[in-house]
């Protein structure tokens, strides 16, 4: 018999009617010669400090840092989860194969490994390995099941993970809680919360004291055209006024012509940090909702496996993409106009180097379903309109520059006029700005043309930054604090970005939920506490971004196996006996409670 374990009962349900398993069990599937049984997520977890040594149990400086000589795991305490495992151990003991179908992931793989390990499988292990749940891709994933072995690194990635978290989560937390929390404070340290809020606090505190500076800018009106001047704005309005007196009663005279022809590729699929961004400007969706709305999408087999970071597909996928634009009923009258070509391949869509477990999140061709919510209909409608875009042709423009001259000072106009449309068919037209002269077409203009001009002075206010929103915050956790708008710039950024796109909508949950930021309007605020507790951190290693990043970037290569898992753990307790070491060492603040009685992190 064989045993497949996956990650919920609705994806074994599916699987089990797949394979023929139709014999419903307390627990599980069977039939056909298989077993289907399911995890409900995380089983297990690490164990906490006092299952390694009873004094752990007590919150002590002096027992500070903890560093366990072995992890383990255990079962999570609850009577559903301690059920579901017996079952689960029972059929281990009586298959004779194990397929891991858990989702096809980092933590997808830790969930299923220590559930087994922690049953005691002694039996052979496969892997199935698929990017979406449709019934085809489920039967080919069975026909190319992988070796275990073949995501040994995938596992320990997710391990190291965990143990970095725990290391730096329960030592950092006792840590500050007993040196500077107030009576019944605790406070919270985590390895990607902590820098996340810090970038927070700091935009927070560039706001506050922002010193809005005044400007004026030199502009005349040219035949209903405003040009500009080519000059530093001035400091003072005396000093441009000076300058528009002396050019008033001058003629304009037109310099030079230049016209330039340009592309705009269409943008990118979607990861799921960006598909996260998109959702939050435009239906203010929060990170956690669209990361829960894409799943129950993938669940329902009508968009692939959400928790990626790449915006790219592998060749093998472009021979079906045909049928799946085939299969967007909505988006029918639109591909008309690239029926009878062959369908588009850019390098900037299909690239077998830029991925590695999955591709970018794409729509299955699968129908869709009557009974889809609202905010379900958006998200799927989101990521179908952008994988349509890309394979119309690029945006073409032409781009007029008109330079002019009034006296000794050089003025400048310029327009865009859009040529050929492109992908931007694809989406309904934007509203453009009342003061967006980008893209204004300008009159024709000819070289020499002379004639009288309105000059006036245009004041500039400098403005602080903005607020970060949940969209703006991920953009920077996926760039460590680099907040990027060229799309190219940020995929080379990820490597080093901090937290996981699976991972980054649970820590803004988890500091809404310890009371660091508040929500106001779409904009999030660091509250007192937040800023208190950065305030009280002075380890350069615990708010930074970079130095996160640098750390997510040793996971990912022990997922290629290009870095050492003990070189990772190793640096992970040197760091943590340094913090503790400068925290007990700081003589500006004393202990202001006793041990806490409840010691959960």
């Amino acid at each position: 018999m064989k045993l497949c374990i996956t990650e919920k009962p609705s994806v074994g349900a599916d699987i089990a009617r797949i394979l023929g398993a139709s014999t419903r069990r307390d627990g599980y599937f069977e039939g056909n010669g298989y077993c289907v049984t399911w995890t409900f997520g995380h089983l297990c977890t690490l164990k906490e400090p006092q299952d390694y040594c009873a004094q752990w149990k007590h919150w002590s400086l002096g027992s500070l840092p903890m560093i366990p000589p072995k992890f383990g795991i255990k079962l999570i305490a609850d009577s559903g989860i301690e059920k579901q495992f017996k079952v689960i151990e029972s059929l281990i003991k009586q298959c004779d194969e194990v397929i891991n179908c858990g989702d096809a992931g980092q933590e997808g793989e830790l969930i299923q490994r220590w559930v087994m390990q922690k049953a005691g499988c002694d039996r052979p292990v496969s892997r199935l390995w698929v990017s979406s749940l449709t019934d085809e891709a489920v039967r080919e994933g069975f026909a190319h099941l992988r070796p275990h072995k073949e995501l040994e690194s995938l596992y320990v990635a997710g391990l190291c993970r965990a143990i970095g978290d725990w290391i730096l989560g329960m030592n950092a937390t006792r840590l500050y809680t007993m040196r500077y929390a107030k009576r019944g404070e605790v406070l919270s340290l985590g390895r990607v919360q902590t820098p996340t809020l810090a970038l927070i606090v700091q935009r927070q505190s560039d706001i506050e004291h922002f010193t809005p500076t005044d400007t004026w800018e030199l502009r005349t009106l040219y035949r209903d055209t405003l040009f500009t001047a080519e000059l530093e704005p001035f400091a003072t309005e005396q000093a441009g006024q000076k300058l528009l007196e002396q050019i008033k009663d001058k003629p304009l005279t037109v310099t030079g012509i230049t016209k330039k022809k340009g592309k705009e590729a269409p943008p990118r699929l979607f990861d799921l940090t960006s598909l996260q961004v998109e959702c939050d400007k435009r239906f203010n969706l929060s990170a956690d909702t669209t990361l829960k709305i894409i799943q129950s999408l993938y669940e329902k087999k009508l968009t692939t496996y959400p928790r990626v970071d790449t915006t790219y597909l592998t060749d093998d996928v472009y021979p079906k993409c045909g049928p799946i634009l085939n299969s967007l009923t909505d988006y029918q009258e639109l591909l008309q106009q690239i029926r009878g070509k062959k369908l588009a391949k850019s390098k900037k869509v299909f690239d077998n180097s830029k991925v590695t477990d999955h591709h970018a999140i794409i729509p299955t061709g699968q129908p869709l379903p009557p009974t889809l919510t609202e905010q379900e209909l958006n998200v799927f409608h989101t990521v179908a309109r952008r994988f349509v875009s890309v394979f119309f042709p690029d945006c073409e423009f032409q781009q007029t520059t008109v330079s002019a001259r009034v006296g000794d000072t050089s003025f400048k106009a310029t327009g865009k006029v859009i040529t050929k449309q492109g992908w931007k068919v694809v989406y309904p037209k934007a509203p453009k700005a009342a003061d967006d002269k980008a893209d204004k077409e300008l009159p024709l203009f000819e070289k020499g043309e002379s004639g009288p001009h309105e000059p006036l002075l245009a004041k500039r206010t400098s403005q602080p930054p903005k607020y970060f929103t949940e969209g703006t915050l991920l953009k920077a956790m996926e760039t460590a604090g680099n907040l990027i708008e060229d799309e190219d710039l940020r995929e080379a950024l990820k490597a080093n970005g901090i937290g996981r796109p699976s991972t980054r909508a649970a820590i803004i949950e988890t500091l809404y939920k310890r009371g660091y930021i508040v929500r106001k309007g779409k904009s999030l605020r660091a509250t007192d506490a937040g800023i208190r507790l950065i305030s009280l951190i002075h380890e350069e290693l615990l708010k930074s971004a970079r130095l996160t990043g640098i750390w997510e970037n040793r996971l990912r290569m022990i997922e290629r196996g290009e870095y050492s898992a003990a070189d990772f753990i190793a640096a992970q307790k040197e760091m943590i006996a340094r913090i503790v070491h400068s925290v007990l060492s700081d003589n500006t603040s004393h202990l202001t409670q006793p041990t806490p009685a409840n010691g959960n992190q």
